[in-house]
């Protein structure tokens, strides 16, 4: 709760990245309470009892509303995806307005690869962004299974990391009021 906190405020690529892993490790964790509690709150060692009670609602909450939404086996939480298309929505902006030229010019790199990288991935009507979240993510899977270097959508995070983490960082930017564009999110 803590760290999607910390990573809401500083990084949206992160705390998009951070929930989707934490949807797979509830996943993994059978949506058990008890499981949850031993694997995810009891080892934190800076908690109060209090404060482990407040965590441990918190990863429940998110464990049900993955019920809610029917994604007990797979998919991702509204949530995520609507901050995706929030951040595409910013993207579509960047690509007109006069303030996002360092983005396209980081965009025009990633966008060749555009359409090997949805091959693989295999959904052809997900927007750019979406894309490239998935793609990430598979790559951090990927990496976590020691499998970092089979895969083709590794061989695309070149481009696609600095597209999002430009893209996270102006997102930010407009969020706090520092950056204004002609149709503001």
């Amino acid at each position: 709760m803590d760290i999607a906190q910390a990573k809401r405020r500083e990084n949206i690529a992160e705390y998009i990245l951070y929930l989707w892993q934490l949807e797979d490790l509830l996943r993994a964790l059978q949506f058990s309470p008890e499981a949850i509690y031993s694997q995810l709150v009891a080892p934190r060692k800076d908690l109060s009892e209090e404060r482990k009670s407040v965590f441990l609602m918190w990863y429940l909450d998110l464990a049900n509303l993955l019920r809610q939404e029917g994604k007990e086996e797979k998919g991702h939480l509204e949530h995520t995806l609507h901050l995706i298309a929030d951040l595409h929505d910013l993207h579509l902006q960047l690509l007109r307005d006069p303030s996002g030229a360092h983005y396209r010019a980081a965009y025009a790199k990633l966008e060749p690869e555009l359409p090997c990288l949805r091959a693989i991935i295999g959904n052809p009507g997900m927007n750019d962004t979406e894309l490239c979240f998935r793609a990430l993510y598979a790559a951090m899977l990927y990496r976590i299974k020691g499998e970092g270097g089979k895969s083709a959508v590794t061989d695309t995070l070149e481009f696609i990391s600095p597209v999002i983490a430009e893209l996270s960082a102006l997102h930010g930017k407009v969020e706090r009021g520092e950056l204004s564009l002609g149709n503001r999110l």
